[in-house]
């Protein structure tokens, strides 16, 4: 990569962990889009290693707001999506997953917007999990599915839990992509050179989870699945430019 292709990485993972740590995710499905047309090392695995650490620190934080019982089926829901995922990755055209996942968040935002309420019980939380696990591992996409079922609950709670959540997960995620070969020594440097962008998006989402503490979490999740099912569909059908 050239220096500028560096630079770019680094920007990019500012602008999405500071998004992640005001909102509770951001990076993978606002990172992936940029990030693959610079390499496609890059997705998965160095956007969930480097998420992985990020979620650590996030989850720390927030740790008095976690839902502990939701964390648990959703972890379980978790575990259960990243088998099949990561042998699908190794077998199917990344493109045509990418624009169903597309699909599914934007249909879920239109849920959301109905004024249809998915409420954080033990069953719904199964199949966010699931979900979550299936498009994480192939697109370090988690976290629409969680997100808006947590979409009602505060926003320190939805932060923490999903920070719980995406550190576990992300743990089981990249050990199936080592056990396909998709993470190797060419993916840990990608994963450093995202670090430092990840550090100071810790440390701006501060302020800024704050603001949205004031109301405004509910927005801010729709308003991310939006744009994220909306650049992976219309990408799709640009032919992937």
């Amino acid at each position: 990569m050239s220096p500028l292709d560096i630079a770019i990485v680094m920007l990019v993972s500012t602008v999405g962990f500071t998004l992640q740590g005001a909102v509770g995710f951001g990076m993978g499905i606002l990172g992936t889009p940029i990030l693959i047309l610079l390499d496609t090392r890059l997705v998965p695995g160095p956007v969930l290693a480097s998420t992985m650490l990020f979620t650590l620190a996030l989850g720390l934080r927030e740790r008095r707001a976690i839902d502990i019982s939701g964390l648990r089926w959703a972890m379980i829901g978790r575990v259960v999506g990243t088998a099949p995922a990561a042998w699908v990755l190794a077998a199917l055209p990344a493109d045509q997953l990418s624009l169903v996942f597309g699909l599914v968040v934007l249909f879920g935002v239109s849920l959301s917007v109905s004024g249809l309420r998915v409420d954080p019980r033990p069953p719904a939380l199964l199949v966010g999990g699931v979900l979550s696990g299936v498009m994480g591992t192939i697109a370090a996409v988690g976290g629409p599915p969680l997100a808006l079922i947590y979409q009602h609950a505060p926003g320190a709670q939805v932060r923490g839990t999903l920070s719980g959540l995406f550190f576990f997960g992300t743990i089981v995620s990249l050990a199936a992509l080592l056990m396909v070969g998709r993470f190797g020594w060419a993916e840990l440097q990608f994963t450093l050179a995202m670090l430092p962008g990840a550090l100071f998006g810790f440390v701006v989402s501060r302020r800024l989870a704050t603001r949205l503490d004031r109301g405004y979490t509910r927005a801010g999740v729709l308003g991310v699945a939006t744009i994220a099912g909306t650049v992976v569909v219309v990408r799709y059908f640009l032919g992937g430019v």
